[in-house]
């Protein structure tokens, strides 16, 4: 069966069962139907004395067309801390709008470790991306507006750094002029378009602990310069109020649960390779006083999403994860070893081996946050011994234990080795430790990352954007973290670049404040914020058959 015959299938409990096995009471949801329902901040709020269950964190190798599983793995895991008797959740991000009619389809997990509702969780789901793109959109209005109107700030037109978003690839929009027609519609500029993921709202969203702090971030977003290089703020253009309004219900949590009935908080979207990737820290902090074992996810490769959360969603929560889950397939091995993805259900022990070199990279990499590690291998039923065995060689080389999951084809049941393992070492524990301190100025902090994680030989960057890094320093901006935009497919800014590359040089094209989410992105290479259709888009596959149902989402 697909994966939508399989979601379609399982029986669905209604949101309160779900909620009623974490201890919330119905009259802290807000249901959107019977099947999903959002979790009041008065009640987490609430919470705040509990202590903190154990926080995992789930990760994968760079990423192949082979794929690897990660969501799939989260969800599985989860099952099986709930087989094996923890008190588990998993806590994920919601999916856009944009790769699910673009590359990838739906991203709810897959075969029989999967959240559902999950054509409702894919498209639109609770309405927090329109909300996000409604405050986006506003704060631009409210921009525009305040420019024609006599401009009190005194922006400087040429200097306006707030684009435009929409919750879709449209790579038209990627550069646009504005305000043309005459006097009656404002000043004409050049502007442009962004994926509503990679909006600073998203971010803020995803990292304000409370209503108050969501508001003082809005506050704090940074929409384009004085003649004199002075920051003007979304305050003066008193923005913060009417976007929090907007955003007031989108701030909540939204729980649904996984095939097996276990509780999931899916909430916020940032992509990994243009954002930081990680699910909402409300929702993340709520899980941990209300699970034992809580399991989340970060976007990509480990190198860009277990990177950014550490650096950025932990430093700015107060977050100290236990343990990671490092998501592998052979297949997506195979890929890293020179294998073309005609020849992937070929036995070829030799490809993976060469491959683990991408595998160890990740696995030292997430070492150096003083973590204990665990790899997962998400196994097809054409994965050899022989593969199989190359791939615990290359994990036993770096003291790290791999455990088979067959979660996809088995659920909780498939997982339970893996999360006996994973139990294990998050009730060990690690130190963990970010990659480098705040106050380290801008230009070493992104050294750091390319040289420590990447293994590039160093960064190069044009005279516009060393101007960019020393503006943002001299301006009070350099203790913030720095979230990198690239490509998810190499360690490199070469897409092409399977493996390990090191000895590169990673080129820094762009830099771009978020003063309310708090931290720097630092665009390398040839990245794009707002993504374009593939030639074929899984757009042209979706439908509604003849009973009203969607096909072709998975």
């Amino acid at each position: 069966m697909s994966d939508i015959e399989i979601a379609r299938r399982a029986p669905i409990k209604p949101a309160a069962e779900i909620a009623g096995k974490l201890g919330i009471p119905n009259d802290a949801l807000m249901p959107f139907g019977a099947t999903k329902a959002k979790v009041s901040l008065p009640f987490i709020e609430s919470l705040g004395d509990r202590p903190d269950g154990k926080l995992i964190l789930v990760t994968a190798i760079t990423p192949t067309p082979a794929g690897e599983g990660k969501t799939t793995t989260s969800v599985g895991l989860a099952d099986g801390l709930a087989r094996i008797g923890k008190k588990a959740m998993v806590c994920l991000r919601e999916p856009s709008l944009g790769p699910c009619f673009g590359m990838k389809g739906g991203a709810a997990g897959g075969g029989h470790a999967q959240v559902i509702p999950m054509e409702d969780i894919n498209l639109h789901f609770t309405g927090d991306f329109h909300a996000i793109t409604s405050a986006h959109s506003l704060l631009a209005a409210l921009l525009d507006n305040h420019i024609y109107w006599g401009n009190e700030a005194r922006l400087d037109t040429r200097r306006v750094n707030w684009r435009r978003v929409v919750d879709m690839n449209d790579r038209a929009l990627r550069h646009i002029t504005a305000a043309l027609g005459g006097a009656a519609n404002g000043y004409p500029r050049e502007d442009g378009f962004d994926i509503t993921v990679a909006s600073e709202v998203m971010a803020i969203l995803c990292l304000a602990r409370d209503a108050r702090d969501l508001e003082e971030r809005l506050g704090r977003i940074v929409v384009g310069r004085t003649r004199e290089r002075e920051p003007v703020r979304a305050s003066a253009l008193h923005a913060p109020g009417p976007m929090a309004v907007l955003l007031k219900d989108a701030l909540a949590p939204n729980l649904v649960q996984t095939l097996e009935h276990n509780p999931a908080f899916i909430h916020g979207g940032p992509f990994a390779n243009i954002a930081h990737g990680c699910n909402s820290v409300i929702a993340t902090r709520a899980a941990l006083k209300l699970a034992d074992y809580v399991v989340t996810e970060a976007g990509f490769g480990a190198d860009l999403g277990a990177e950014k959360f550490f650096n950025i969603k932990c430093r700015s929560a107060g977050l100290a994860p236990d343990a990671a889950v490092l998501v592998a397939t052979v297949r997506a091995l195979k890929m890293h070893g020179g294998v073309g993805r005609d020849k992937l259900g070929e036995e070829n022990a030799a490809a993976v081996k060469a491959g683990c070199v991408n595998l160890d990279r990740h696995i030292e990499n997430l070492q150096s946050f003083g973590l204990p590690v665990v790899v997962a291998v998400n196994r097809f039923s054409a994965d050899s011994d022989a593969e199989m065995a190359a791939v615990r060689e290359a994990c036993a080389a770096r003291g790290v234990t791999a455990v088979d999951a067959e979660h996809w084809a088995r659920g909780g049941e498939g997982a339970a080795d893996l999360a006996r393992e994973a139990a294990a070492l998050a009730d060990t524990g690690g130190k963990f430790q970010t990659t480098y301190p705040d106050d380290m100025p801008l230009w070493e902090k992104i050294e750091a990352l390319a040289t420590k994680i990447y293994r590039a030989d160093g960064i190069t960057a044009g005279q516009k954007t060393r101007g960019q890094i020393r503006e943002l320093q001299e301006g009070g901006f350099g203790n913030l973290p720095v979230c990198i935009a690239k490509t998810q497919y190499s360690f490199s800014t070469d897409p092409e670049a399977k493996g390990a590359p090191s000895g590169h040089t990673l080129p820094l094209r762009e830099v771009r404040l978020s003063a309310g989410a708090g931290f720097v992105v630092v665009v390398c290479g040839d990245i794009m914020t707002m993504p374009g259709l593939p030639r074929v888009p899984a757009a042209n596959s979706i439908r509604l058959n003849e009973r009203g149902e969607v096909e072709g989402l998975f």
